[in-house]
């Protein structure tokens, strides 16, 4: 039974994406994702898996709202992000979704605090509370001695940290990880495991991980497959 709309934070039904690929002089029509739903409430986590190519990464990125669904209903926070503006999206990505991807994308020349503190930037938001908060995050993540240091000058395991430490700064909803432990060894992974186990129990947001990893997935309130363009409980 889907859960009432009211209580969901990212709701998805009837997900649809499809491409078109040419093939000489005829053009295919390639579905990705047929007829999808996924519910996930504030505080509730869900895991994807799926072979490569079975459209973990295209359901991420429409629920990043960085790709628009062929058909369907998407609502996150609330809100339709596909009836909004190009300017409005950029906003709302920015105020309710936080993004962790496999590779840490650190400015190379800026402190961890710096990088944490970018996306505030869009939002002009006074310098002092900003950074305040930034800094919570850093000791909350275990780097209240790095935060002046450079990515270079951190391990894989802290770069990432600090690259969760940014997703978080702008207190977001729904939090989306894109194999956030897959550049990791095992133990710098199984930190990052229960450094987003416990944020996302403390700070209640919804979080949506996508993995090949399944000792990470089961980590989880939920692990899901995608097979033939749509979820199943794992």
């Amino acid at each position: 039974m889907a859960e009432p709309a009211e209580s969901a934070v990212v709701q998805v039904e009837e997900l649809r994406k499809e491409y078109a690929a040419r093939r000489g002089a005829a053009v295919e029509k390639i579905v990705v994702l047929a007829g999808l739903h996924l519910t996930v409430r504030r505080g509730d986590s869900a895991a994807i898996m799926g072979p490569s190519g079975s459209g973990k990464s295209t359901l991420l990125h429409i629920l990043g709202v960085l790709d628009r669904p062929t058909a369907g209903r998407v609502r996150l926070a609330g809100r339709d992000p596909f009836a909004l503006s190009e300017a409005e999206a950029a906003d709302f990505r920015n105020r309710e979704l936080g993004f962790v991807f496999q590779d840490h994308y650190l400015l190379p020349q800026c402190s961890a605090l710096e990088n944490v503190l970018v996306p505030t930037l869009v939002r002009r938001e006074e310098r002092p509370e900003a950074a305040e908060r930034a800094r919570g995050l850093l000791k909350r993540l275990g780097l209240g001695q790095r935060m002046e240091h450079r990515p270079a000058e951190l391990s894989g395991g802290e770069r990432q940290r600090v690259a969760i430490a940014r997703a978080l700064i702008n207190a977001p909803k729904i939090l989306l990880c894109d194999e956030p432990t897959g550049n990791l060894d095992q133990a710098a992974g199984q930190s990052i495991a229960e450094c987003l186990e416990n944020l996302q129990r403390d700070d209640e947001v919804a979080l949506v991980v996508v993995t090949h990893n399944e000792q990470f997935a089961k980590r989880f309130n939920r692990l899901l497959r995608l097979v033939g363009g749509s979820l199943e409980d794992g």
